[in-house]
């Protein structure tokens, strides 16, 4: 039986999938989620070959959902999600339905998966999402990490600095860090640029939190902030500090 989860805050559009899906006698729901906290607990849980996956949804929304996935399942999109954004994920996922969707473009894509898709393949694309995830992704504002088995919602006023951590980062805030599997570029990217300066090959820090910058001699600088971190600044990250800043 391939197993199947259906995560959408809507119960009318988990009851179309269902009524859809049981056209497919080797395909078992094993769980319905309302939202993204509900299911990273119930993936966890069942190990799913295929999840259905609405990205707008309240608390954490779908590219969240699949960030915080050690393993990831593949997923088919079940989104209201304008059509121009979903092209640029349209390669990654294993299909994508656009909301409204008929039984017959519904099938397509469940035949799709399991008639094409290997499983190394599957994780692979999985991976990939994340490379596109940012041109959708609610990180300029907040970021959600887990903590154990608890999961938060970190807005980014609360981020202090971001170092670089072999193939993670590590986020900053006053009471500790938090890893995510991103890469600096990504949050380079993503950050306001207004608030966030890269400063270092390693570094990401958060100018509301920066008190001071001192001079070690004449090519070597460092940024002091507010909870007592110390920063390297680099030639190109010192010149884009005093840039930001006006100085």
């Amino acid at each position: 039986m391939i197993k199947v989860i259906l995560i959408d805050d809507e119960p009318l559009a988990r009851q179309i999938v269902k009524e859809y899906l049981s056209a497919f006698k080797q395909v078992e729901i094993v769980a319905e989620c309302g939202d993204g906290f509900e299911a990273v607990k119930a993936i966890q849980q069942h190990d799913p070959a295929l999840i259905f996956l609405d990205i707008q949804m309240p608390k954490i929304n779908g590219f969240e959902t699949l960030e915080l996935l050690e393993k990831k399942p593949a997923v088919i999109f079940t989104t209201a999600f304008d059509e121009y954004a979903l092209k640029a994920f349209e390669q990654n996922a294993v299909d994508y339905l656009l909301k409204p969707f008929n039984q017959e473009r519904f099938e397509k894509a469940v035949k799709k998966f399991i008639e094409n898709v290997p499983e190394k393949e599957t994780y692979k694309k999985m991976e990939q999402l994340e490379s596109v995830s940012k041109k959708h992704t609610e990180e300029a504002h907040r970021v959600v990490v887990k903590n154990g088995t608890s999961i938060l919602i970190l807005p980014t006023s609360q981020i202090i600095y971001i170092e670089a951590y072999d193939d993670y980062v590590k986020i900053f805030n006053n009471e500790t860090f938090y890893l995510k599997k991103k890469t600096m570029s990504y949050y380079e990217e993503v950050l306001d640029p207004d608030q966030f300066v890269r400063v270092h090959r390693s570094f990401i820090l958060n100018l509301n939190y920066l008190t001071k910058i001192e001079a070690l001699d004449k090519n070597n600088n460092l940024a002091l902030l507010k909870n007592g971190a110390k920063i390297p600044l680099s030639r190109s990250g010192y010149s884009k500090l005093r840039e930001t800043l006006k100085l």
